[in-house]
């Protein structure tokens, strides 16, 4: 089971959410924006992706400079941003099997596989 966090108005979301379905991949959807993940979940995304907050996020997302966020933000502001504010997550993201993966390009999502 994946555990797909996806934003279908986005092109790569939906394209890496195909790549998985078509490699016969169980999938549960979880729209991210409407049902954001706590700070909790956020830092067990973060320690299975392997990255700083910064590495999941989009800081060129008005919303990002909007909060008065940088490049230089502690790591524990970004990650209550991310969960104030869920636009700011990178998408797409994938989670399985204690791994989590940043569908940049959608092909990454096919090591989870």
């Amino acid at each position: 089971m994946i555990t797909y966090w996806h934003n279908p108005r986005c092109s790569k979301s939906r394209q890496g959410l195909a790549l998985l379905q078509e490699r016969g991949a169980t999938v549960e959807v979880r729209r991210y924006l409407e049902n954001a993940p706590s700070v909790a979940e956020l830092r067990a995304v973060l320690a299975q992706l392997g990255c700083a907050p910064l590495g999941m996020m989009r800081p060129a997302e008005g919303r990002f400079r909007d909060l008065g966020l940088t490049r230089d933000s502690d790591s524990e502001t970004l990650i209550a941003a991310m969960a104030a504010n869920p636009i700011l997550i990178e998408r797409p993201i994938a989670i399985a099997g204690g791994r989590a993966v940043i569908g940049r390009p959608p092909e990454a999502l096919l090591t989870l596989l």
